[in-house]
Formats: structure tokens, C-alpha cells, sequence
């Protein structure tokens, strides 16, 4: 059960309006990298975890996502909040409208003209939520790895949001928002490392020869030792095909009717290689044979 209390987990002060800044600002509201797209992911894993502490973690965190979700939102609102009433009663000249709603290289028409001033669930481009932003596969230590990234995605984009305003009421909010983020991963990487053992995910082993090999796959140049080809336990190899010493060729057992029909069409879509034969472009074409494409 939610409860909703009116006032924001970090108050807003929005020192001017500016709707293109709330363009940009929808990133967090209705991006993948969002919070709605984040209180969906670790709610849906909520609803699924066993183990009573984790399930209290992303329960409380897809909670305060939500309460974020209410901050960015407030955000927009405000940023928007002079010209809804303008754009509702039509106070604007049409030239001075299209001026505000380009001005200063920004672009407003998605909150202005398609959302009248309000906070729709888009990104910044005007592509509607979805759910295919979740990516939750239902197994711990494969979530709890893909949230850390989220989170970290999610730092990110604040960071850059941050850097394309001066208003220091918006900046000071969404550096709590940043911030948050941070407390987040801490989280998420204590829960993750709390099972033990935790890699590599699920329950099967991986084959033993493959599982710490590095595959040089690119052959210009020199070998770069690294701890991600040549750390604790990993070696390197070429790559070379076929690895498990087979021939590198696809095979299937095919039935005697299959065999049969298999045949026969190879035998009828057959490709003569020592044809020629002309081509639409070639008779179109002046440099084709003489007479090509004369009439």
C-alpha cells in the first residue's frame, strides 16, 4: 500500500521559468534512464524476491524512486508553470509564440504544443515511456548487477542536466537526485556481494577450458597485457577457429525425407557459375553491350 504525502522528499525552488529546460529535464521523468523506468525495475523484482531483506531494499528504493519521480516531475511543472496559462488562453501573437518556443536554441514544442505545459511521460525527443526499459530477468545476482548500471547510467545524465543550467534551485535538487544515485549503488553492490557466491549468475558452471580464456580476436598489432586479458586466472589465445578442435562447420542429422527435399531444391535453385546473364541495370546502362537500352 502507498500513501502519498504532499510535500517532496527535497523541496524545488525554480529561480525562472524556461521550457526549454524542461524539455531536457524530461530525460529523468520519462527516459531510460529515469525514474519511473527505475521505481519499475526494482518494484517488479520486489514483487518477486525471497529473501525478506532484499525484498524490504528494493521495495524502499523503488519507493524513493517514485518520491524522485515527484521532484523531476515538480521540476518540469515549474519550468513550464508561466507558459501553460499563456499557451492555454492563447495570450501569444503567433510570431511571439513560435519565438518562445524556439528561443535560445531550444526546442519546447514537445511539452509546449503536444502537452500544453504539462509533464508527459516522454524523453527529451518526444518518445513515449515503455516498459521495454526493464530489463529485471528475475535472477539476483543478474539484477542487482544490471541496477548498479542504472544507477550509474542514471548519475550520469544528471551530471549533464546539471551542467546545462545556472539556476542554482534546480542545480542544488538535482544534486540531491545525483546523489542519490551514489547511495543506490552502495546499496545494490553490498546486496550483490552479500550472496556468496555470486558469480558468474545462475546455476549451471560454465565449461572449465572456456570460462577464463581471453580471445584475441583483432590480429594487427601488438598484444596489450591488461588485467581483463592476462589478470588472476585469465590467459590469452588467438581465437582460431574451430576452438574445441572440431572443423568450424555447422551440422545437423537430417531424416531420408528431409535429405530428399533437401536435395532437391539445392538442385533446383542451383546458380550456373559459368553464366553471364544480363541484368536490368546492364540493359539500361550506355556501357552495356551494343544495343543495350537502344530503341
Amino acid at each position: 500500500m502507498f500513501m502519498h504525502n504532499k510535500r517532496l522528499q527535497y523541496t524545488v525552488r525554480v529561480g525562472a521559468t524556461n521550457p526549454g529546460l524542461a524539455n531536457l529535464m524530461l530525460e529523468q521523468f520519462g527516459g531510460p534512464q529515469g525514474e519511473l523506468a527505475a521505481a519499475m525495475r526494482y518494484f517488479t523484482q520486489a514483487v518477486t524476491e525471497e529473501d525478506p531483506g532484499r525484498k524490504d531494499m528494493l521495495y524502499d528504493i523503488a519507493t524513493e524512486e517514485l518520491s524522485h519521480l515527484e521532484i523531476i516531475g515538480s521540476i518540469i511543472a515549474m519550468l513550464n508553470r508561466g507558459a501553460k496559462g499563456e499557451l492555454a488562453e492563447g495570450v501569444d501573437q503567433q510570431a511571439e509564440l513560435y519565438r518562445k518556443l524556439n528561443g535560445a536554441g531550444n526546442d519546447s514544442h514537445v511539452t509546449q504544443i503536444l502537452y500544453g505545459g504539462g509533464t508527459p511521460l516522454v524523453n527529451s525527443a518526444g518518445v513515449p515511456w515503455t516498459a521495454a526499459y526493464i530489463d529485471t530477468i528475475g535472477e539476483p545476482t543478474a539484477d542487482l548487477r544490471s541496477n548498479i548500471a542504472a544507477e550509474a547510467r542514471a548519475k550520469l545524465v544528471y551530471e549533464r542536466l546539471i551542467n546545462v543550467t545556472d539556476d542554482a534551485g534546480i542545480r542544488d535538487a538535482l544534486g540531491f537526485l545525483m546523489t542519490r544515485e551514489v547511495a543506490h549503488q552502495k546499496s545494490f553492490e553490498k546486496a550483490l556481494y552479500s550472496i556468496t557466491p555470486n558469480f558468474p549468475p545462475g546455476k549451471m558452471p560454465p565449461k572449465e577450458e572456456y570460462a577464463s580464456v581471453y580471445f584475441k580476436m583483432s590480429h594487427d598489432g601488438a598484444v596489450v597485457n591488461a588485467p581483463w586479458n592476462s589478470g588472476t586466472g585469465l590467459s590469452i589465445e588467438t581465437g582460431e577457429p574451430a576452438v574445441d578442435g572440431g572443423d568450424g562447420m555447422a551440422s545437423v542429422e537430417l531424416d531420408a525425407q528431409q535429405e530428399t527435399a533437401l536435395t532437391a531444391m539445392a538442385g533446383r535453385l542451383r546458380s550456373d557459375p559459368d553464366g553471364d546473364p544480363p541484368t536490368g541495370a546492364e540493359l539500361g546502362s550506355d556501357t552495356a553491350a551494343p544495343g543495350a537500352g537502344s530503341k
